[in-house]
């Protein structure tokens, strides 16, 4: 009796390609470098997919989005998106458009692993979905940042302006957003667009160390603090009360052996101190 092979395939090699390494990080790069790694229709398919094979994948503990050194993502690919749809039913354009925002925001925002943006080179217009939506980010000082879209005579594509609005303050992003002017890591950083800048020979080992620090800890108690603080910052407080000792209640439920040793460093044998240093006889005293 043969026995059929039911593992799903790997829906990932053509437009996004995905690397992992004994880290349990899952290196997920956009490739299309020819196009700055503009979003296309395929793209945006394919990184649906990717993203959804691993959430079960035990090979990813943290999810890293990355390009090129030359370029994080342009953004959308304007020619695929416009030039290709003109004429076609509005049925077809509203798929094309739901696609995109199918991963870029539903499925990136809540997605149960930690998730960081690695960014280098250019980071443009529809780019800032995806890197907003990620729950950390990390950028090369000299990575190039831009909303262009005024000087084409279009307002920002997709859901770039409500993803600003997420993350820096109203002044900065009017600013960006009816100027058209371009900024760096640097200033991306000191607007909190994204947590830190770094020189760009520094940027992946940066960006491992910041995984790696996740991975240490449990899945589970990681998972339910991010999706406390994504959607207990909408609700009334008497709402969020009810929801986040559900996640609390659920975070112990998963994994009672992390609660355990937690406590047991911090009180038992208070070798973590937060902020105190290493516990040792003489400061106790």
């Amino acid at each position: 009796m043969t026995v059929e092979n039911t593992t799903p395939q790997e829906p990932w090699g053509n437009t996004v390609l995905v690397e992992f390494d004994a880290n349990r990080i899952a290196w997920v790069r956009f490739n299309r470098p020819e196009k700055r790694n503009a979003m296309n229709p395929t793209l945006n398919r394919e990184m649906y997919a990717t993203l959804e094979y691993l959430e079960t994948d035990d090979r990813c503990a943290v999810l890293v989005l990355t390009g090129t050194e030359e370029s994080w993502s342009a953004g959308m690919d304007l020619k695929e998106y416009f030039r290709e749809t003109d004429g076609k039913p509005r049925s077809i354009q509203n798929k094309v458009r739901t696609e995109g925002t199918n991963w870029q925001y539903r499925k990136l925002l809540s997605y149960p692993k930690p998730t960081i943006a690695m960014v280098s080179g250019w980071c443009f217009g529809g780019a800032f979905v995806p890197l907003v939506s990620c729950d950390l980010a990390i950028a090369a000082e000299d990575a190039t940042f831009g909303l262009s879209e005024v000087n084409w005579g279009v307002t920002p594509g997709n859901l770039v302006t409500r993803a600003l609005a997420e993350t820096i303050p109203t002044r900065d992003a009017m600013y960006y957003i009816m100027t058209g002017e371009q900024f760096d890591g640097r200033r991306a950083s000191q607007m909190r667009l994204v947590n830190e800048a770094v020189p760009a020979d520094q940027l992946r080992e940066r960006t491992i160390a910041l995984a790696r620090q996740l991975t240490s800890l449990s899945q589970w108690v990681v998972r339910g603090t991010k999706m406390g603080f994504r959607h207990s910052r909408l609700m009334s407080w008497e709402t969020a009360e009810d929801f986040l000792y559900a996640k609390h209640d659920q975070a112990i439920l998963f994994d009672t052996d992390a609660r355990e040793q937690g406590m047991t460093q911090f009180l038992d044998e208070k070798t973590y101190r937060p902020g105190l240093g290493t516990y040792t006889t003489a400061t106790a005293e």
